[in-house]
């Protein structure tokens, strides 16, 4: 039966680089406000959407549909990231 590899079973085969500390962070904060205004914005989307009859075409429906792709990314994704980036690691484990 064939074994599990993992990466400890082949050296250098993710190689990391040493990043300043100023850049994690910095890289943090961009991502931070790039979540909020993509949660914002696609949030007031939807809810022009649903508000106004006269946006409600078959056209639209386009729209919608990736405002609420880019409204569950920015609120999945942007935590994770913003949070990795304080800690300068990833912290959710293996798993995640």
């Amino acid at each position: 039966a064939p074994q599990k590899m993992t990466v400890q079973d082949v050296p250098r085969a993710f190689p990391t680089v040493d990043v300043p500390d100023h850049a994690h962070y910095t890289i943090g904060v961009v991502i931070l406000i790039v979540g909020i205004t993509g949660t914002l914005g696609n949030f007031l989307v939807l809810y022009a959407f649903c508000r106004s009859r006269s946006l409600q075409t078959p056209a639209n429906i386009l729209i919608i549909n990736l405002a609420i792709s880019d409204f569950l990314m920015s609120i999945t994704q942007s935590p994770v990231f913003f949070t990795s980036s304080l800690y300068k690691r990833w912290i959710f484990g293996e798993k995640g």
